[in-house]
């Protein structure tokens, strides 16, 4: 008898184990805002390809804006250097500008935008944080230089092959704005390299 008390003892132990197991296994991660924007996108144009790729485009701008004004806000906060501080703040300004430009246009077309950080973002986010002092500000020229590279490259890209003449337009219209923010950014690196 005891053994069989014991046997189902052993089985209801193993089975709670499983459903547990099962229940985390179950729990939903929570989404990256860019992922659930494009696939939101995919599904409203799936037949229209043109329109992907320019929703793709907005997405992209998007998650820039939010990347940039967050670094903006930290480089203000963190920096000791005024140069560093001013930029922080010129990027927190502009992107948040271009934020609502994109959001606009975004809403004219019915494409679906990233409203939050993205996991790319709060990575390079992390990555800064985790700096302090010149490396701090090294780090942030760097991220600038390569961040608005990487920016310009993809307006150049919609202003020369967008479908959506709005679209080709604003991508056009932001490639000198952003230009001037890479060569500040030069500026500021070449003045960071010499402490």
């Amino acid at each position: 008898m005891k053994k069989i008390l014991l046997v189902g003892k052993t089985f209801l132990a193993a089975g709670l184990i499983m459903l547990s197991l099962n229940s985390c296994k179950n729990e939903t991660k929570q989404e990256d805002p860019k992922e659930v924007a494009e696939d939101a996108n995919e599904e409203k144009f799936d037949t229209i390809n043109n329109k992907e790729d320019d929703s793709e485009f907005l997405v992209d701008q998007a998650e820039i804006n939010l990347a940039e004004i967050e670094i903006g806000k930290l480089a203000q906060t963190k920096s000791t250097n005024p140069e560093v501080k001013k930029f922080g703040k010129m990027l927190v300004d502009e992107h948040t500008k271009s934020a609502s430009e994109v959001s606009a246009l975004a809403k004219a077309k019915n494409f679906t935008l990233p409203t939050s950080i993205t996991e790319d973002g709060k990575e390079e986010y992390n990555k800064l944080n985790e700096k302090s002092g010149l490396d701090f500000d090294k780090k942030f020229a760097d991220m600038m230089i390569d961040g608005h590279e990487k920016a310009i490259d993809k307006l150049k890209k919609a202003a020369d092959k967008a479908t959506d003449q709005d679209v080709k337009l604003w991508a056009s219209n932001n490639i000198a704005g952003l230009t001037a923010h890479l060569e500040h950014a030069k500026m500021l690196k070449q003045e960071l390299d010499k402490k």
